[in-house]
């Protein structure tokens, strides 16, 4: 099934079944972020415990940080 067959079946839907549809959707686009999210804490902590993260409050380290990367 193409994107294009998902739009026009849902195109075909009634309202109630759309308003559903985008709640779902909404539901799932935010459950995917939180994985995201979680999984970018793991990385940096992983970082940080083997001392790959750096911190800085100097704004010309920083720019020197990003540039070495």
């Amino acid at each position: 099934m193409t994107f294009s067959d998902v739009v026009e079946a849902i195109k075909s839907l009634s309202n109630d079944e759309k308003q559903e549809i985008q709640l779902l959707v909404a539901q799932y686009l935010r459950e995917e972020r939180r994985e995201e999210m979680l999984n970018n804490f793991n990385v940096s902590k992983d970082e940080e415990r083997s001392g790959k993260l750096n911190f800085s409050s100097n704004i010309s380290e920083l720019r020197q940080i990003l540039e070495d990367e």
